[in-house]
């Protein structure tokens, strides 16, 4: 649907990787490699964002990297409609809102990387009934077309929890606390 409103591919690529999940950056060879598109159209793109302010920039050594700037107006509505795009609003409404027990969900794998996949990965944090959560989990991938696989720590392992271990750090989607 998304490819309906914007016809660049590369520009699609480019608001998946920096406005899915902010902490997500990336220098230009970086992003010929990851998307394997041309250096050209990843710097037209770059240059069109950065100079509509929505990326900023910071330079290490001869690399220059650019993240989503969270602070321009239009940050939160963009974040909101790939929030819908990928399909996480609805599955928040249909699995995660009926799970009671749950503390957090986490965004982990290929999408936090801001890399499009067919298949969305969770990290749940609580105690959950999983067997009713593979139930709802089928029916949000019936409604979004996309594989989604899990992984669940308990209460009692959550301090246990390795984050080092993601290659980029999780996206928090929902949290009871908030």
């Amino acid at each position: 649907m998304i490819e309906t409103l914007i016809s660049s591919k590369t520009r699609i690529k480019l608001l998946l990787k920096f406005f899915l999940n902010s902490s997500s950056r990336s220098y230009l060879r970086g992003l010929e490699t990851e998307f394997g598109d041309s250096s050209n159209a990843i710097r037209l793109e770059l240059n069109r964002f950065e100079k509509a302010g929505m990326l900023k920039t910071c330079t290490e050594g001869n690399k220059k990297y650019f993240q989503a700037n969270t602070d321009h107006p239009l940050y939160r509505e963009i974040h909101n409609i790939l929030i819908k795009y990928i399909g996480f609003d609805t599955i928040v409404d249909t699995v995660i809102e009926r799970l009671g027990e749950i503390r957090e969900v986490y965004l982990i794998g290929q999408l936090s990387n801001g890399l499009d996949s067919p298949v969305i990965d969770l990290l749940l944090t609580g105690d959950i009934d999983e067997n009713y959560l593979v139930n709802l989990i089928r029916k949000a991938e019936a409604l979004i077309n996309r594989k989604i696989r899990y992984i669940i720590y308990r209460n009692d392992e959550l301090p246990g929890i390795d984050w080092k271990q993601f290659e980029t750090k999780p996206l928090l989607l929902w949290s009871k606390d908030v």
